[in-house]
C-alpha cells in the first residue's frame, strides 16, 4: 500500500519551484539513502544545488508542507510508511566542501564526511580532530547531535555554525548559542545547518597520524563496520555504558526479523538481510524493555527515527 504521493505534492507546489536549480524527486526510496538500507519512500526529495538554491526553495515552500532534513543517512531509521512532505538531502557538490579558514581553523559543509575533516587537519598539522576519523557520518549531523568519540566531542572544536531557517534566511550561531550537551544541541526549530567552522591547535603530523591510526584500529576491531548499521543505537547513560547494559540483559545477538544486535558490538543494530524499519525499531524497543527489566535503567535512542508506520504495523515505544 502506497503511503505517500510525491507526484501530487510536486504538482501542488507548481510554479513555486520554477526557479529551483537542484533536483526534485517524487517518491524517493529512503532505503537507498540510509545505512540500514531499510525504510519507506520520501514523498518528495529535494537536493539543492547550493546555499542560494536552498534559500530560494525554502522561501517558495509553503509553511504547511512538512520538511525533514537528512544527511548521509548514517544515524537514521526510516519507518516503512515513508515520510510525508519534503525530505531535504544536501548535495555533496554544494555542501561537501572542506577548506582552511584561518590559523588552525577549518570550514566544512554539512554533508562533508567527518573523516574528511580529520584528513584535512592531518595534512595541515592541526590537532584535535583525530576523533572524527572514527565517526561514520557527516558534519551536519555531528553539529546537530554533538557527535563524539574517543573522549572528544564536537562542541570542543566548534567556533560557529552557518544555517538557513525555514523561511530561507541565513543565520550564524556561535558555539555558546548551540547550547551543547551530551549528544545534543538546543537550537531554534527549523534551522538547516549548511557549514561549520572548527578550530584545533598546531600539532605534530606524526602524532596526529598515530592518533588516527589508533582510532581506525579501534573501530575496525570492535565495531561491525562492514555491516548495514546506523552506528551506536543508544546513548550511554550517566556513569554507564549502553553496550554493557545490553550485554548483561542478554541482548547480544538478539534478532527480530532481519534485524540483530551485533554479536561484535551489542550497541550496534544491524540489518542482516532484508530488515524492515519495523524489524529494526521493534528490536530497539525490545532491547530497551529488557535492559530496564534487568537494570532499572531506561536507554535513550541515539539513532533518529523518522517517518510514519504502516497501518497495523506500528511499534509501541517502551516507557517505564
Amino acid at each position: 500500500m502506497k503511503q505517500v504521493d510525491g507526484a501530487a505534492l510536486l504538482a501542488e507546489l507548481g510554479d513555486g519551484m520554477k526557479d529551483i536549480r537542484g533536483r526534485l524527486t517524487p517518491d524517493a526510496p529512503m532505503d537507498r539513502v540510509t545505512w540500514f538500507r531499510a525504510g519507506g519512500l520520501a514523498e518528495l526529495m529535494f537536493q539543492p544545488h547550493d546555499v542560494d538554491d536552498l534559500a530560494t526553495f525554502l522561501k517558495a515552500l509553503p509553511e504547511d508542507v512538512p520538511l525533514t532534513v537528512v544527511g548521509v543517512g548514517s544515524n537514521l531509521l526510516v519507518r516503512d510508511g515513508g515520510i510525508k512532505g519534503v525530505v531535504l538531502r544536501l548535495s555533496a557538490k554544494g555542501f561537501g566542501d572542506v577548506e582552511l579558514a584561518g590559523e588552525n581553523r577549518i570550514r566544512a559543509g554539512a554533508i562533508c564526511p567527518d573523516k574528511n575533516i580529520a584528513a584535512m587537519a592531518l595534512d595541515h598539522g592541526i590537532g584535535g580532530f583525530a576523533f572524527y576519523y572514527g565517526i561514520p557520518g557527516s558534519i551536519g549531523g555531528a553539529l546537530k547531535m554533538n557527535a563524539g568519540a574517543n573522549g572528544t566531542e564536537t562542541r570542543e572544536r566548534v567556533v560557529s555554525v552557518e544555517a538557513v531557517d525555514r523561511r530561507g534566511n541565513r543565520v550564524t550561531l556561535s558555539n555558546a548559542e548551540m547550547k551543547y550537551s551530551y549528544r545534543k544541541s538546543v537550537v531554534p526549530e527549523g534551522l538547516i545547518f549548511t557549514h561549520g567552522i572548527f578550530e584545533g591547535y598546531a600539532d605534530d603530523k606524526a602524532k596526529i597520524r598515530t592518533e588516527m591510526d589508533a582510532v581506525r584500529h579501534h573501530r575496525e576491531t570492535v565495531q561491525p563496520v562492514k555491516e548495514k548499521t546506523g552506528g551506536s543505537t543508544f546513548k550511554n547513560p550517566p556513569d554507564n555504558s549502553a553496550w554493557k547494559l545490553i550485554d548483561e540483559a542478554g541482548c547480544r545477538g538478539l534478532q527480530i526479523g532481519g534485524a540483530q544486535m551485533s554479536p561484535l558490538h551489542c550497541n550496534f543494530m544491524i540489518n542482516i538481510g532484508h530488515a524492515t524499519g519495523y524489524d529494526l525499531e521493534s528490536l530497539g524497543e525490545t532491547v530497551r524493555r529488557r535492559v530496564f527489566e534487568h537494570s532499572g535503567i531506561l536507554l535513550e535512542w541515539e539513532i533518529k527515527r523518522i517517518g510514519q508506520f504502516i497501518q497495523g504495523a506500528e511499534v509501541s515505544r517502551f516507557a517505564s
